[in-house]
């Protein structure tokens, strides 16, 4: 099980939430290249992905090129149970999400959608990610405009169509709510502990993996919050 690295997040840690024994390794697939293009126009947007555990996540992201933060959060609920302790009772509404904010001259929405779908998340597994049980680790895309929306939707329903994946795609797009910083503890958390068990096991393959599908969106150093 996942264990952090102060006294109180250590005893939440151990209790509940991202760290399950491991059981298999993660599928990485070849998600394939957007059909329908984002039109973003200039300056830094934002963007909000669900994939599972959120150390990963913002792991993965952090180490592509165009964006400029990765930080860790909620997404679903209310600010009353934003917190890692309520969040993983599975029954707040919230999910573990990585809010991304990006420069789409050099990296754009749909292009962060195929890396998340192909290195980060398995959009067939429902309220579940590698190791990782309940609705707080259920992948989706949350779109912050409209533009967001058309081109998150297009991808989904290109996935279903690309017979990439041998079992239906059951992400779904989740309306915009309120996004809630998580604790301190969880940000930058890869960088950070780099020798986490459950980082070495889950994580940084899929930074591995980055670099190898997707080696002109990788940037080795990890851009921290």
């Amino acid at each position: 099980m996942k264990r952090a690295f102060l006294p109180l997040a250590a005893a939440a840690l151990a209790l509940s939430g991202c760290g399950y024994p491991a059981l298999a390794a993660e599928n990485v697939v070849s998600a394939p290249a957007a059909k329908r293009f984002a039109n973003e126009g200039v300056g830094l947007k934002t963007a909000i992905f669900a994939g599972g555990c959120f150390w990963g996540v913002e792991g993965v992201f952090s180490h592509v090129k165009g964006v400029k933060s990765a930080v860790s959060g909620y997404h679903g609920g209310n600010a009353a149970t934003a917190t890692y302790e309520q969040t993983n009772t599975g029954v707040t509404g919230h999910a573990e999400v990585v809010r991304v904010v990006y420069d789409p001259k050099v990296v754009r929405y749909d292009e962060l959608l195929r890396i998340f779908f192909s290195v980060v998340a398995d959009p067939t597994l429902y309220n579940r990610q590698g190791p990782d049980r309940g609705s707080q680790y259920r992948a989706a895309l949350v779109p912050v405009n409209a533009e967001q929306r058309k081109v998150a939707s297009a991808y989904l329903r290109q996935m279903e169509a690309s017979g990439k994946w041998s079992s239906p795609i059951v992400t779904k797009v989740e309306r915009y709510k309120t996004f809630y910083d998580a604790e301190d503890y969880h940000q930058d958390f890869m960088i950070r502990n780099p020798n986490h068990g459950y980082i070495r096991r889950w994580d940084k393959p899929k930074v591995a993996a980055l670099k190898r599908l997707y080696p002109s969106h990788y940037r080795a150093k990890f851009v921290r919050n």
